[in-house]
């Protein structure tokens, strides 16, 4: 019998399994980035109707995210994750023959809705392993680190070698094979929700009025996530000028350090695990804020610039852990509607860092990009902060 990780019933090859399905699946929504130039060639068409295949990408995606992720908590969570995913499967064969381009945005939002199936199975290992559900989480989380980081990498190098349909039509062929293995090792869990699809859309919003911790770690997890989108989003305008003038190739590499970083990631799950969540935001906030400092200061550096990417990447992640963990805390029976509440702030942080950030760029370049990064992090450590002064301050009192 395989040995399991938490007196529950997870195994580590179950939690192995869903983290490499979460990577596998998840990446599909950031496939696109590196071959937009590619589709818009192959369609003869302008590089900004190609560009609004990463938007569409990630409107699907958020629509999935609140529109579908709250079923979690209604249905049968592994009949909704297989389901997703077979629904992926076929919308990734259709784009792999895809015939021109108004068939690819259609078919770039179904593929952003349909990837969501990530987060049926974070709430679902959630559920599962209560004892070590921080360890559980960062492992599954991780999974999904790597594959929104590698994705860029495996997209670039699959289309320069082969064409940009087959990066399509190799990840339908991953998710097939990831269906199969989970539908042999993923457990069942009953729900007790039994109100309507409606009634669930509006318990979904009523989950930030009942937890209070729900609204600090998804206001924490927003901004925080808004400074990794900023980053990632002005580096490579940053490494592709002077002094560096990078070329593609050599700025993925840079995705490959932050992978590194991404899996320590579980190591800060165990501290959430041991009631220790306080001291593991506190200690991330600061690996973040180290970063953009050195990021700053050194900015050109080209090994500086990878410490910053390994220190923000290690940061941002291990909060990003230590929320999910602590959100699951809140109540088993409503872990897809939180986790709803939380992704969805999660998201529109991003977008809204990925746009401050770009405007930034263009007003003052890297050195005011910076300064808006440290801005958000210092609010972000203001909220982790701001419980342990109120309650000094009230046995002062």
């Amino acid at each position: 019998m395989e040995k399991q990780i938490s007196g529950n019933g997870l195994t580590k090859i179950q939690v192995l399994i869903m983290a490499i399905a979460s990577g596998v699946c998840v990446a599909n929504v950031y496939y696109n980035q590196p071959i937009l130039k590619d589709i818009a060639s192959s369609f003869q068409v302008s590089e900004g109707e190609a560009g609004s295949i990463s938007v569409l990408s990630q409107v699907g995606y958020g629509f999935g995210l609140f529109f579908l992720i709250p079923l979690g908590d209604k249905i049968n969570k592994k009949t909704l994750i297989l389901s997703l995913l077979l629904c992926l499967f076929c919308l990734l064969i259709a784009m792999t023959f895809s015939q021109n381009i108004v068939q690819v945005w259609i078919l770039s939002v179904a593929i952003g809705i349909t990837t969501v199936s990530a987060q049926v199975i974070l709430p679902l290992a959630a559920s599962i392993d209560r004892v070590t559900t921080g360890q559980t989480v960062g492992s599954i989380f991780t999974g999904i680190l790597i594959g929104v980081l590698g994705a860029r990498v495996f997209s670039g190098y699959i289309a320069e070698s082969f064409g940009w349909r087959y990066v399509y039509g190799f990840s339908g062929v991953m998710i097939l094979i990831v269906t199969v293995l989970l539908k042999i090792y993923l457990p069942n869990v009953n729900n007790e929700y039994s109100g309507d699809y409606f009634d669930l859309l509006k318990s979904t919003l009523q989950q930030l009025k009942r937890f209070s911790l729900l609204r600090e770690a998804s206001l924490i997890g927003g901004l925080m996530f808004g400074v990794f989108c900023s980053f990632w989003t002005t580096l490579t305008f940053h490494l592709s000028g002077a002094p560096f003038n990078f070329q593609s190739d050599t700025i993925g590499m840079y995705g490959f350090v932050a992978i590194a970083g991404a899996l320590m990631a579980p190591i800060f799950g165990k501290l959430a695990d041991r009631g220790n969540s306080q001291r593991s935001l506190t200690i991330s906030v600061s690996l973040v804020i180290v970063s953009l400092v050195i990021a700053k200061i050194a900015s050109n550096s080209a090994l500086a610039i990878a410490v910053a990417v390994l220190l923000l990447d290690v940061g941002v992640q291990a909060i990003q852990v230590t929320n999910v963990a602590r959100i699951y805390t809140l109540d088993a029976q409503s872990n897809s509607r939180i986790n709803t509440v939380y992704m969805t702030t999660y998201f529109i942080g991003g977008a809204v860092g990925t746009s401050i950030g770009l405007l930034c760029w263009h007003l003052g370049g890297w050195n005011l990009v910076t300064w808006q990064m440290l801005v958000f992090t210092l609010l972000g450590f203001i909220v982790i902060v701001r419980p342990k002064i109120t309650t000094a301050s009230r046995n002062n009192k």
